[in-house]
């Protein structure tokens, strides 16, 4: 097959995506997909799990995502491909690791996707009402899945501007948080101590905490994945990436500080609403419900990310024939329709959902997908360890490497597996690990059955 320019993926029925996507878009789309429901939902359901603990169980995953999206840079740059970890762990740890891990991270995205529109639609009505959270789910999932199918340039350029909104409410809401704690605005300050317990629930709410804490960094490796329809892509992921990661640490662990100071142990507000909850006890109910706004904006340009790479992953399991052929079919504007349709499934099967079962189906989503985060991030260490190996073995230069490789990465993968220990032990927890595994060791076993059954030579690179 061809590849050539800004035009670097090609699929067999001559049907190909686009290069439409920037160097800006790339950052602002890893920026968008991360600071979503995990950081505006999510962030209150862990600390309310783990009390103060919440900083330091932020932080640990906060630096393990820094270097697994370094090793994810090394990989990207090095082999644009819209599988991204999928391909490379395939080609790492054989077709049935691949096939793994594109499945797992393909059904991750579509809860996620159904998560962010629910997320939305729950805040939306809480500020001006109008219709039912289903309703208003049900309109985001009709307007985001139109917009996925007018164009990658078209969505690049409105998630970069999406993302730019929700970066600067991060910001504003930071400097405020940090003004009130350090009494300079008329409100009488709290202090730079948090009066609640260290540990409210023990070891067992920290691990719990951690699997929320897992999906709120979920969707930053999305820029892999985007980096295919980017022109010039292994320059502009070693810029994206450089540029990323540590903003996105500062954003979170400055943000749940920030809550955690701010609001008093047990405040209802750090679950349903924690940073407007800031805002007010800072004394400005205005800003309040400005910053609820743009959370329904945040929510929904992670809505918009999530359901690209939902997308793209079954484009590329579809090319590599790990698919329905028919996900590779793509419009004239490049767009992988049918990939897009199948992927915004779910998010419309949990709007009748949310009818009968209100926010419990929010609950749950959220509750299922931090484990598959973990896979993830294993997957993607254990690939990088084992591909660097063959690029220096082979003496292929990289256009980005990895920090203190091998002991870095083999560190992180270390703390990845004392995470998993650790919700094993736990029993609020313990069954979604297990379950997560298991349909991890049968994705693994389909995939290696599949690729026996192959006869069709050129099912994509390895």
């Amino acid at each position: 097959m061809g590849n050539s320019g800004s035009d670097p993926i090609e699929v067999v029925d001559e049907h190909r995506l686009k290069g439409g996507l920037k160097p800006r878009h790339l950052v602002m789309m890893s920026l968008g997909s991360a600071i979503g429901a995990g950081l505006f939902v999510g962030s209150g359901q862990g600390i309310a799990l783990a009390g103060p603990a919440a900083l330091v169980a932020y932080a640990v995953i906060g630096l393990i995502i820094v270097s697994v999206m370094r090793m994810l840079g090394e990989l990207a740059a090095a082999d644009p491909n819209p599988g991204a970890f999928s391909h490379y762990v395939g080609s790492a740890l054989g077709p049935g690791a691949g096939f793994m891990m594109g499945w797992i991270w393909w059904i991750q995205m579509t809860i996620v996707v159904a998560a962010e529109a629910l997320a939305a639609a729950s805040t939306l009505h809480g500020i001006v009402g109008v219709m039912p959270p289903w309703a208003w789910a049900l309109v985001f999932m009709v307007v985001f899945t139109v917009l996925n199918l007018s164009g990658v340039s078209n969505f690049g350029e409105l998630e970069f501007w999406f993302s730019l909104i929700k970066i600067v409410a991060i910001v504003v809401f930071l400097v405020i948080g940090a003004a009130y704690l350090f009494g300079w605005t008329s409100e009488p300050s709290p202090g730079l101590s948090n009066p609640g317990e260290f540990l409210p629930h023990g070891v067992g709410g920290i691990a719990a905490a951690l699997m929320v804490i897992a999906f709120a960094f979920g969707g930053i490796e999305i820029i892999a994945v985007a980096a295919a329809e980017t022109a010039d892509p292994g320059p502009s992921v070693t810029k994206a990436i450089r540029t990323i990661v540590w903003r996105i640490l500062i954003f979170y662990v400055g943000s749940v500080a920030v809550i955690m100071l701010v609001l008093p142990a047990g405040d209802p507000r750090i679950e349903s609403g924690p940073f407007e909850g800031v805002l007010e006890q800072a004394g400005l109910p205005a800003v309040a419900t400005i910053m609820g706004a743009i959370i329904v904006i945040a929510l929904l340009s992670s809505l918009n990310v999530n359901l690209y790479g939902a997308s793209r992953m079954l484009f590329s399991l579809s090319d590599r024939r790990m698919a329905p052929r028919i996900a590779t079919r793509t419009a004239k504007n490049g767009v992988p329709i049918p990939a897009v349709l199948a992927s915004i499934v779910v998010g419309f099967l949990m709007v009748p959902a949310t009818y009968f079962w209100g926010d419990e189906v929010l609950e749950r989503l959220l509750s299922v997908v931090g484990s598959t985060l973990l896979v993830t991030w294993i997957a993607i260490a254990a690939a990088q360890l084992v591909l660097r190996r063959r690029s220096d073995r082979d003496g292929t230069a990289l256009p980005m490497k990895m920090w203190g490789y091998p002991y870095l990465t083999i560190l992180t993968l270390l703390a990845l597996g004392g995470i998993v220990v650790l919700a094993l032990t736990t029993d609020s927890v313990r069954n979604q690990v297990l379950s997560t595994g298991a349909v991890a060791v049968v994705l693994w076993a389909i995939g290696a059955y599949v690729d026996r059954r192959q006869v069709t030579p050129g099912r994509g690179a390895r």
